[in-house]
């Protein structure tokens, strides 16, 4: 799936010798919430370790991995966002890629502020350094399952690529916590993986592939509700397509 360059061999070297050591670590601060299980034991190679990051904070790389989409997914979330975001919105996990500054530069100047949460504290690193010294951008270490946010406080949230990483049931966990913050009326924007038509020529050659590298994204492929939504949201969400069903975004309104 990803062609690296000579400059990446060390990085990827890297991580094949830190694998059983990342899998082994837990977090040692008791004062803050610690990197979940299953993120720990099949992500470290993605976003914990410092060189995962440097290998895949790169724009072609990010392009390369979702089939040359990302710029069409990244537009189609911001637009579903708004032109200018006077409120408060929330970002549920860190994005490789330009996404967050793009999003950051839509923040209005009557009250409007941009809030990112994520559990993996490299992640909050690497987005301040994409960002400008003067941003007001508030990061914050939280689980997504587990928000340490007052009820109904953001006009919308975002969550791009961030379900299909998660079992069904911290799945659905992460989108009512979600559903919580947002404002009755407001928007939960979801962008991920989806189920691709039956003619699409990666259905079957793909599905191998990603349930090695990435375990609980190919329930999104076996199931017509993979992203494991709420009941409650079956009929408040607005679904569109991209690259013949691989791709979704899901909107759902809080009512």
């Amino acid at each position: 799936m990803i062609a690296a360059d000579t400059e990446d061999l060390p990085l990827l070297a890297n991580l094949a010798h830190s694998g059983e050591t990342l899998r082994n670590h837990r977090a040692v601060d008791s004062a803050a919430p610690a990197i979940p299980e299953y993120l720990r034991l099949n992500y470290w190679w993605a976003y914990i370790h410092p060189a995962a990051v440097k290998l895949f904070e790169r724009g072609w790389l990010v392009d390369l991995i979702l089939w040359g989409n990302y710029r069409q997914l990244s537009t189609a979330a911001l637009a579903a966002l708004g032109a200018t975001l006077d409120g408060p919105t929330l970002q549920v996990a860190c994005v490789y890629g330009d996404l967050t500054p793009r999003l950051s530069e839509r923040v209005g100047h009557d009250g409007g502020t941009l809030d990112v949460v994520d559990i993996v504290p490299i992640q909050l690193e690497n987005l301040r350094k994409k960002l400008p010294a003067a941003t007001a951008v508030r990061m914050l270490k939280q689980d997504s399952t587990d928000l340490d946010l007052p009820d109904a406080a953001y006009d919308q949230a975002l969550l791009f690529f961030l379900l299909h990483e998660q079992p069904a049931a911290i799945r659905r966990r992460t989108v009512r916590e979600a559903l919580r913050v947002v404002k009755p009326g407001g928007r939960v924007v979801i962008v991920d993986f989806g189920r691709p038509k039956w003619w699409h020529p990666l259905r079957y050659s793909w599905l191998p592939l990603i349930s090695c590298l990435e375990p609980f994204a190919a329930e999104m492929w076996r199931c017509p509700n993979g992203l494991a939504l709420p009941p409650e949201t079956e009929h408040h969400q607005i679904r569109r397509l991209f690259f013949g069903g691989m791709f979704q975004m899901v909107t759902l309104t809080r009512h």
